[in-house]
């Protein structure tokens, strides 16, 4: 009853126009369950290391059922990696030493440094679609007026940059193994031994798991789901925001509800990857409560049906935001670099027109 209470409140006024409403409305589902946190730990850490043992011990029957293997090991590893995210969010416990012990333990199985990671996903948050404010814990993004102001190479640099064979082929290999490798600039004393204790433990579990099992055994079954989830992970977060009329804004303009709102998409996925995936999909619900745990999104997406009025992009749609590659300010929407052609085509004949 209270929560169809706050549903008819909220669904009667203007939520812009006081923003506060949507934090109560969300301070129902903010408390984490105790059950329901270890059991997700459970289900996702025990099937994680079945999978992970069996396509050890399946090297010897067929190195194609090994590689079999390590695509739904991969899927639970991206379930890890959800865990991890809620706990640099302090919503998957209501201890914060609880989510920092659980989240470091979770990102070395992700092969993440938790408090840097925390910190640049926190800044995400802070100004996801805010123009001025581009740049840390997000995918590089240009408007076309920015780029027409490029040097050819640097045009160049960013159309790579942007192409998916780097993005999504590169691009896990990049962020696991060199990107996070480092401490950012400007990282506190805590953050950088973080950093410097994840590299350590991971190079001592990769020798020892070299040692132990075979070089090419355990390089074959961990690399692999590194990289499948690396894809997956960039995929997700691609897709939730780089959709064809997403929000950005300059700083003068930007408002935190409106870009959780138009800036994250609903990816609709099956409920088996929904699953996989730890809810993520209810981007934009996350954005505006981030200290919701993931096991909450649903409900409050089936309790409260304004945040159902959203853009929302399935499995088949989401394909069509791999065209997409700059903002196009004054029509608000994504455009692909055919389209800046056009455009630039069009501009330059309104001058000479002129």
């Amino acid at each position: 009853m209270f929560l169809l209470k706050w549903e008819r409140e909220l669904t009667a006024i203007n939520l812009n126009e006081d923003p506060q409403y949507w934090k109560t409305a969300l301070e129902a589902y903010q408390n984490p369950s105790i059950r329901k946190s270890w059991w997700q730990l459970i289900n996702t850490i025990v099937p994680l290391a079945i999978l992970w043992s069996s396509a050890y011990f399946c090297f010897s029957i067929s190195v194609w059922l090994t590689l079999l293997l390590t695509i739904p090991a991969a899927g639970f590893l991206v379930r890890t990696f959800i865990i991890f995210h809620d706990c640099s969010h302090h919503s998957f416990f209501k201890s914060r030493r609880a989510n920092d012990l659980v989240g470091i333990f979770t990102g070395l199985l992700a092969f993440f440094p938790y408090h840097q990671w925390k910190y640049e996903h926190n800044v995400h948050h802070a100004g996801n679609g805010n123009l001025s404010r581009r740049g840390m814990g997000d995918i590089t993004t240009l408007t076309v007026d920015e780029y027409f102001k490029l040097s050819l190479g640097k045009r160049l640099l960013y159309r790579m940059y942007r192409h998916p064979i780097v993005m999504f082929g590169l691009g896990p290999i990049y962020v696991v193994f060199i990107k996070y490798r480092f401490n950012r600039k400007g990282a506190g004393p805590r953050e950088r031994f973080n950093t410097y204790f994840t590299n350590g433990v991971l190079v001592g579990i990769t020798a020892l798991g070299c040692w132990g099992l075979g070089w090419e055994q355990f390089l074959l079954v961990e690399g692999p789901i590194l990289y499948l989830a690396g894809m997956a992970g960039i995929w997700l977060f691609y897709v939730q925001h780089q959709f064809e009329d997403s929000y950005y804004e300059q700083a003068e303009n930007w408002d935190y509800v409106t870009a959780a709102l138009r800036g994250s998409s609903f990816y609709k996925l099956p409920k088996v990857l929904q699953w996989m995936t730890g809810n993520i999909g209810f981007h934009h619900i996350h954005h505006l409560g981030p200290r919701v745990p993931n096991y909450n999104l649903q409900r409050i997406y089936d309790q409260i049906s304004y945040l159902r009025d959203v853009s929302t992009v399935s499995l088949l749609s989401s394909l069509r935001s791999l065209r997409f590659r700059l903002w196009d300010e004054d029509r608000k929407k994504f455009i692909g670099f055919r389209s800046v052609v056009r455009l630039r085509s069009n501009i330059t004949s309104e001058i000479n027109q002129g």
